[in-house]
Parts: C-alpha cells; structure tokens; sequence
C-alpha cells in the first residue's frame, strides 16, 4: 500500500480524537504530527498518543504552532502574539503513513479567514470521530456534509465512546458515509488497550 496521509477531525471538541489517533497511528505504524496545539504543552496531544504507541517505526513530528492558552487557536494565537496562516504550516516529509490530528471541530478558526477545514488537502483520507451526546446526529451530518461541500475525500466515520445504535443507523444512512468501527468507553486507555483496537480496526482503515 502506498503512502497515505489520515486526518482525524471531531464533531466537536473532547469527542476520542486524541485516543482515535493513537489507535490509527498504531494500527498503520503511521506517522503522527498535529499541527497546532493549544494549551496542556507539557502533556500535549502528541506526548498522550506517544505513550500509547507500541510500535518502533512511528516518528512524531513537533506542531508547527505551539500555543500557550487551551482556547481556539485563533484567540490562543492573539495571546502569544503570533499569527497563523496555513501558507505558514509546513507539512513533514515522511516516506510513511501520517495521521494528522486537527483541533476540535472542522470549523474551529485558526486565525479570522481559515479554519481547520483549510488544513486538509485533497489527497487527505479524513476520519471523523464521532461521539453520542444530544445533538451529536446533527454535529456529525454537518460535518460530513461540509466535508462533501469541500470536496473532502472521506474515509469513513469512527464512533467513540458508549454505543448507541439509533443514532449510528441513522447517523450512517443519512451520511452514505462508510462506518469504520467504534472505540467502545473503556475504564483506562493504555499502549495494551490501544493495540488491540489497532488490531480491529486495522482492516477497516486500509
């Protein structure tokens, strides 16, 4: 299989992108690289998914954009005094897979005229994490459709979190998007737990 890039966007902040990122990275031995974090820098979203990885062959990239206050990067960016544009954030050259992880939902601003949607390229096979809570089916058909609206390549729909079968039949007939699986709400999620996900959903993904 040639090289593919993977980018893992949520239908809104704290949804399992973190975890869902650790999973694909582990399960392709992918690359891993987030672009713009905010906030948490000592136990940022790259170092969580680095203790979940088993494998030898993943490199982590740094973020291009390192911000200090855990806010949308645009306001997070207004505080350190720097400006973020997309021209500016230069992807890492790799001869692997790479899972990049984007910043809450596709429309999160990352400066007053681009929004994380603007980070994915039309090559990019995007994941959507998708997580139950009321008003989830309306989250997710959104940005499914707005990915569709973009001319996104969508891979498929990747549920966390406590199954709930009405929302996901519906959520995946009104979509026609393709399900990759779920990440069921385990007590604890460590490299042990990660792997076996990654062995499940290994299949899927390729």
């Amino acid at each position: 299989m040639k090289k593919q890039t993977f980018f893992i966007t949520g239908i809104s902040t704290e949804v399992g992108k973190t975890v869902a990122s650790a999973i694909v990275t582990e399960a392709l031995e992918a690359d891993y690289w987030k672009p713009i974090q905010a906030g948490d820098l000592d136990d940022s979203d790259t170092h969580k998914v680095k203790r979940f990885i088993s494998n030898t062959k993943t490199h982590f990239f740094e973020n291009a954009f390192s911000l200090q206050t855990p806010m949308s990067p645009h306001a997070a960016a207004a505080i350190d005094g720097v400006s973020i544009k997309t021209s500016a954030i230069q992807r890492p050259e790799t001869d692997n897979h790479l899972v990049i992880e984007g910043a809450g939902g596709l429309l999160v601003p990352i400066s007053e005229e681009e929004t994380i949607l603007d980070l994915i390229q039309p090559e990019d096979k995007v994941i959507v994490v998708s997580r139950h809570y009321l008003g989830s089916i309306n989250h997710t058909l959104l940005t499914i459709d707005k990915l569709k609206q973009a001319g996104k390549a969508i891979h498929g729909i990747l549920f966390s979190g406590e199954e709930h079968s009405t929302t996901e039949s519906v959520i995946a007939k009104m979509s026609g998007v393709r399900i990759l699986g779920r990440i069921d709400e385990e007590p604890y999620f460590d490299k042990m737990v990660v792997k076996e996900y990654a062995e499940l959903l290994k299949e899927s993904l390729l």
